[in-house]
């Protein structure tokens, strides 16, 4: 458990000590929001015609009115990204998909490429490996009629 931190704050112009386990900045920060509201408020006049008690009212209500507001602005925010993941994650696929595809198309290029090199280089091949047996044969002959 964290230490419980204490520190001074000034709200509508009284000093009040205020122990928390949040940092003493923070304290500061939400005395200051506090003290914001209450110096939005004091400008109106039908709030300082109020008794104490409704303008602690209204000061509650207004922060209340903040509060929901901005988390419904959060809420949206957050539909937002997660809208935003759920694109980043399909486009993500698609290109892998994509990828997979050219991917599949290169290699069956390369293979047609190669059967094709294969079939051209073949006869040429085996035209070679005839006429050096036909000089074998015709250097053969030779050699039989010296010898006889």
């Amino acid at each position: 458990m964290s230490a419980k931190n204490y520190t001074d704050v000034i709200i509508a112009g009284k000093v009040y000590t205020i122990a928390g386990s949040e940092d003493v900045e923070y304290i500061q920060k939400v005395a200051a929001f506090l003290n914001g509201k209450f110096d939005e408020l004091r400008r109106l006049d039908t709030y300082r015609r109020q008794t104490p008690e409704d303008q602690a009212l209204l000061m509650e209500l207004n922060i209340a009115d903040d509060y929901f507001k901005e988390k419904d602005r959060a809420d949206r925010l957050e539909a937002i990204k997660n809208a935003h993941e759920k694109e980043i994650y399909e486009l993500k696929h698609a290109l892998i998909t994509a990828q997979m595809k050219k991917d599949v198309q290169e290699k069956k290029q390369r293979r047609a490429a190669a059967a094709e090199e294969k079939e051209t280089a073949a006869p040429t091949g085996t035209k070679e490996i005839s006429a050096a047996s036909e000089v074998k044969e015709t250097t053969g002959r030779k050699s039989q009629k010296k010898d006889k």
